[in-house]
């Protein structure tokens, strides 16, 4: 299969030293890729910024913000099979990005964020993607309910979600516990790291694919 896998977070500009970002490391969309290109499928890897080494025998294509990850996923979805989309792409950016660096003062700063658009969401309904499409969902509460949701909004074939408030687990770490949430059911792969979860995920989109 050929399959576009989405990483890391984005950076959303406030002026040309800070930025908006989140704390997604990338471990799993980077897993997810390197288990993927293992399995013998051709892999274009869409990162934002990590300290990560790009997975062997994967394409690597490398933005910073949402609206670059959005543009490069367009420029490229319609050639795959199937796509994941593992990263965490900032929801808003700032409108208006300061061209010089805002100087510090006592005065209070107010930040003008515009909403960032939705690749996932786009996927069928703008891009005209008709593959085995599978999103990610970080929750803190009702894991299962907003997943179930997101899902269906989207509509993917596969929603992996985890439970990002839990200690030890998910954002940074190395480990996680992902519920794979299908049209008709709901599997749970207990903790383990983020390399063999990938590799189940991975055989769960096979199957998807092949069906």
């Amino acid at each position: 299969m050929k399959i576009l896998v989405t990483a890391g977070p984005t950076r959303e500009p406030i002026d040309p030293v800070r930025y908006l970002s989140n704390r997604s490391s990338g471990k799993m969309g980077y897993a997810l890729a390197g288990a993927a290109a293992h399995e013998g499928h051709q892999i274009l890897l869409i990162s934002g910024p990590t300290s990560l080494d790009i997975p062997a025998g994967v394409d690597f294509l490398p933005v910073e913000t949402g609206l670059e990850m959005f543009e490069a996923v367009q420029r490229h979805i319609g050639r795959m099979d199937a796509a994941i989309f593992a990263a965490a792409v900032a929801d808003y950016r700032p409108a208006h990005p300061a061209t010089g660096k805002i100087k510090k003062s006592s005065a209070p700063l107010s930040l003008d964020l515009v909403p960032n658009p939705d690749i996932l969401g786009s996927c069928r309904s703008v891009f005209g993607f008709t593959g085995t499409l599978v999103g990610f969902a970080a929750e803190t509460s009702d894991v299962l309910d907003h997943a179930r949701g997101k899902l269906i909004a989207k509509g993917c074939d596969l929603l992996v979600a985890n439970d990002v408030s839990r200690p030890g687990i998910g954002f940074e770490s190395d480990r996680n516990e992902v519920h794979l949430v299908f049209p008709d059911r709901i599997e749970t792969l207990p903790e383990d790291d983020k390399t063999s979860l990938a590799l189940e995920i991975i055989h769960q989109v096979e199957k998807l694919h092949a069906h």
